[in-house]
């Protein structure tokens, strides 16, 4: 049984801050430690404190949710979920590999920036992945590429991950095209970045990739996401597609979407 952590919210000035400025006091022994919700390293490195904040105490549902739509999606053609080869996209300590699994993917490869999600996930989850790559896909070799590329994935998801400068877009984009050609494509994204008004580039690549040839759309759905640490419901938006092409370069300057 996981150790139980103790950890408190901060009770004052914390509906002011953007979500991803949102904090967490982790007790350990004779000190306090403030960690932000994004500091994803720091918090890998404790065992069991990511699924406490995040599923115990702030009911996040997104792997499910998000493994729901594509399986939805997929059940509108003629393709099984259970033969798909997945790349799980900022996989971090494997919650949505996990998820995944429990639909019998065929073939499941991680990838996430920092060492310690990959540490997590063997320390946590292993044998989970058929293979895990830490790797900057805004770096990538072109034999790190080409090594990637060889499991021929057919299905790249991203949870959790996009929109907060986790992923940059160039970084999203690689890994997209990595994805074969009628591969299938799932992921979740914050709300307001299907708003008009926000000019992020993240947000505006995903309005334009909704709206071009290169990704047909097959699902999309508001759900809620998790809580906050006032305890009100953050809802995003959940998206599942089929991949027609590779996104060339010219899409993204042409329209000013490189980061």
């Amino acid at each position: 049984m996981l150790k139980r952590h103790r950890i408190q919210f901060p009770k004052s000035e914390s509906s002011s801050l953007n979500q991803d400025e949102a904090y967490f006091y982790l007790q350990e022994q004779d000190q306090q430690r403030k960690i932000r919700f994004h500091d994803y390293d720091k918090i890998y490195n404790v065992q069991g404190l990511y699924e406490q904040i995040f599923y115990d105490r702030l009911k996040c549902n997104s792997p499910e949710k998000v493994a729901t739509v594509l399986e939805a999606s997929l059940k509108q053609t003629d393709d099984n979920l259970s033969e798909l080869r997945v790349l799980d996209f900022g996989a971090g300590n494997g919650m949505m590999g996990e998820e995944l699994k429990k639909h019998g993917v065929s073939r499941l490869i991680g990838v996430d920036i920092i060492p310690e999600a990959y540490t997590a996930t063997v320390r946590d989850r292993p044998g989970l992945y058929d293979a895990y790559y830490v790797e900057d896909f805004t770096q990538l070799s072109l034999e790190q590429k080409e090594n990637i590329a060889s499991w021929q994935c057919d299905c790249m998801v991203t949870v959790a991950a996009l929109g907060f400068g986790d992923i940059p877009t160039m970084a999203f984009i690689e890994a997209f095209n990595i994805i074969t050609e009628q591969g299938w494509i799932a992921f979740n994204i914050k709300e307001t970045f299907f708003d008009a008004a926000d000019e992020s580039g993240f947000s505006r690549l995903i309005r334009e990739l909704i709206f071009s040839s290169y990704l047909d759309v097959y699902h999309i759905e508001r759900y809620r996401h998790r809580l906050s640490i006032e305890g009100e419901p953050l809802y995003y938006f959940t998206i599942a597609g089929r991949k027609n092409a590779d996104i060339p370069v010219e899409f993204l300057t042409s329209r000013n979407l490189v980061n």
